[in-house]
């Protein structure tokens, strides 16, 4: 099966929140191909470059949302774009005064409000939702005949449609209270939102979304943009999965970047409206947790298409802990985690202090990952201070050197150079946060066979279960209570840290992840197949046929054989060199070439049908786009990507089975 996977902000980029899913998912899913389209939010993350990438991946395309509209429409505009006549300015006029209408109406999606004036197909539409969807897809339809509204969506005309959209009746007061500054504002964040629309990702040749037999979005965000349209304009179904709420973090950067309220409002009503049409046109859609479930269905999502799928870990790098009989150093609690306020480690210290009195000799150790951000440093400078005022140095006497009670470490130390080492340095883990999406550190405490006491918020009564001790949040008190509750109880500390390590094997290990896209993939092909539509015949379901999926001849070794599929006929020739040729009629037609004798995925073995690895990568078809393997540079500026030479002393026809088109 050919997987088009669609990320923002992460994968295969080397640092991103979804890039570390991505990758165990393309790397567990030997037996299908992927093609990445990866929207990048930051120069410094493409500069920090990609991850390493299997032989699954066949190609990758790569496209900005953080660079200017000059340099997209030199780089990544598409080839033969033309500017608007004054048919195309008044199509646009109307699908983006539909949409900014929509943005503009301050109502849930399915509010029912007066449409624009006028005659297109947004006039008819009723609902907020439609409305937005309506001017959405009109857009997407003139870029793909015009080459792109990247720059439409900047002029005058986009700023003087959103500034009547704010001013029209029935808008909110804040958003009437609008200025000419923050139109251009908006009109800047929409363009950058909106450049899936002026790409050629969605285009039904090679390279093109129209030709992969399902899209997998790693949000509900720009990301499923080009899933949408995939869906659209070719039928191609729509796999959405959050591990974290995309729409929260954008209302929460929206703040951050210190907007205006108009400009924020406005925003979170477009990401809203977006969310809501990326859920409604989704086959399946597969939060993480019962928090993103929750956001889910707030934003419109029906809970049939629901199916929470936990992501997947390596229990393997904490075995050596988990296995063993002990429960950790006695009166030592473990805190692992990032630094930032959000966690809340001021609370924590506070009922350190509770746990200290009643407790001399507990000692806690504050464990982190590695500080660069200045404002994580200044919260931790903040936390030292603060441990420095409530546990001054203690000594056992005159001559022995004083130390806290305290230790502050860093991930990667001499103290804790492995995640497993710092939990099995202590008896009971604790968790502070007062916000907290899935709780990594639970999943791996538990990996560990060690007690936890944490704070009830995000998915984490999920995922611990009954097997620890939740609190509420901002209480330091009962964090102190609970803690001592297990530092006194060393069999009850065991049985809960046997019970998690239980819990966390069943439910949030790699291979049950796996299986769990491994059978959605299979449902979505076998229940929305792709039917492209050839040049002549029927048309035909899925993007490759089944026996495109075995390597050598499909049809037995006969030569001249005929096999028989769906819409037409197929005969099969072999040669004396190995290679097999198979033609066929009726819009379907199957290349099956020589195929080398390289390493076999992990879970295949020699001779094993699942053997179809790609030789060089498949030919980069636009600008941005970068093939797994090496490639040749363009000669002069504008010309494509060729692909890569073979290595020396490799076989000429290295490719995997391809589809060929009459």
């Amino acid at each position: 099966m050919r997987i088009g996977l669609l990320t923002e902000g992460g994968y295969p980029f080397a640092t991103g929140e979804s890039r570390f899913w991505c990758d165990r998912l393309v790397r567990g899913l030997t037996r299908h191909e992927f093609d990445v389209y990866a929207l990048s939010r930051s120069e410094e993350q493409e500069e920090q470059g990609w991850v390493p990438l299997p032989p699954q991946v066949q190609r990758v395309r790569t496209a900005p949302l953080w660079s200017s509209e000059a340099d997209f429409r030199t780089s990544y505009g598409r080839l033969g774009a033309r500017s608007h006549g004054r048919r195309e300015r008044q199509r646009f006029d109307e699908h983006f005064g539909a949409l900014v209408s929509a943005v503009c109406a301050g109502e849930t999606p399915g509010a029912r409000v007066p449409g624009p004036t006028g005659t297109g197909p947004a006039a008819g539409a009723a609902s907020v939702g439609e409305r937005f969807a309506a001017g959405l897809y009109g857009l997407a339809e003139l870029a793909r005949e015009k080459g792109g509204v990247h720059t439409a969506l900047r002029s005058e005309r986009a700023v003087r449609t959103l500034e009547r959209a704010c001013r029209a009746p029935g808008a909110p007061r804040v958003v009437q209270t609008a200025k000419v500054s923050d139109h251009l504002v908006l009109a800047d964040l929409l363009e950058r939102i909106l450049r899936p629309l002026s790409l050629d990702w969605c285009d039904e040749g090679e390279g093109g979304l129209g030709a992969v037999d399902l899209c997998h979005a790693a949000s509900a965000g720009a990301a499923a943009l080009p899933g949408l349209l995939a869906k659209r304009f070719f039928g191609v179904p729509l796999l959405v999965t959050e591990y974290g709420v995309q729409l929260r973090a954008h209302y929460l950067a929206a703040q951050e970047a210190e907007l205006t309220a108009p400009v924020r409002t406005l925003l979170a009503g477009f990401h809203g409206l977006l969310a809501a049409e990326v859920y409604a046109q989704a086959a399946v859609i597969t939060p993480g947790n019962a928090h993103a479930r929750r956001w889910q269905e707030r934003c419109g999502a029906d809970r049939a298409k629901l199916r929470t799928v936990y992501p997947g870990m390596d229990p393997a790098r904490f075995a050596a802990v988990g296995e063993t009989d002990g429960t950790g150093a006695d009166g030592t609690l473990v805190w692992v985690g990032r630094i930032e306020p959000a966690k809340d480690l001021v609370a924590l210290l506070h009922a350190f202090a509770e746990v200290r009195a009643a407790e001399p000799g507990a000692r806690l150790r504050l464990v982190s990952a590695p500080v660069t951000d200045a404002s994580a440093a200044a919260y931790l400078a903040h936390c030292r201070a603060l441990a420095e005022h409530l546990f001054p140095d203690e000594a056992a006497d005159a001559r022995t050197e004083g130390e806290s009670p305290v230790l502050f470490e860093e991930l990667g130390g001499a103290g804790a150079p492995e995640p497993a080492d710092a939990y099995a340095s202590g008896s009971v883990v604790v968790l502070s946060s007062v916000v907290e999406g899935f709780p990594i550190s639970l999943v791996e405490a538990l990996f560990c066979g060690r007690a936890t006491v944490s704070t009830d918020v995000g998915a984490v009564v999920e995922v611990v279960g009954g097997t620890g001790l939740v609190v509420p949040p901002r209480n330091p008190r009962a964090l102190a209570d609970a803690c001592l509750a297990l530092l006194r109880d060393p069999d009850r500390r065991a049985r809960l840290g046997a019970a998690g390590r239980a819990r966390a094997l069943e439910l949030f290990t790699v291979e049950q992840n796996l299986a769990a896209f491994r059978d959605i993939y299979l449902e979505l092909v076998s229940r929305c197949p792709v039917r492209r539509e050839p040049a002549d015949g029927e048309p035909l379901p899925f993007a490759l046929a089944a026996e495109a999926y075995v390597p050598g001849s499909w049809t037995g070794g006969a030569t001249g054989a005929r096999a028989t599929g769906s819409g037409g006929t197929a005969s099969s020739r072999a040669g004396a060199d190995g290679t097999t040729t198979t033609r066929a009629r009726g819009g379907l037609a199957v290349l099956t070439e020589r195929t080398t004798k390289g390493p076999l995925p992990d879970d295949a073995a020699e001779g094993d049908p699942a053997d179809r690895r790609s030789g060089p990568a498949r030919r980069a078809t636009g600008p941005g786009d970068r093939p797994s393997g090496p490639v040749q540079r363009a000669s002069v500026p504008g010309e494509r990507l060729t692909a890569p030479t073979a290595h020396p002393g490799a076989a000429d026809d290295t490719d995997s089975v391809r589809e060929v088109r009459p």
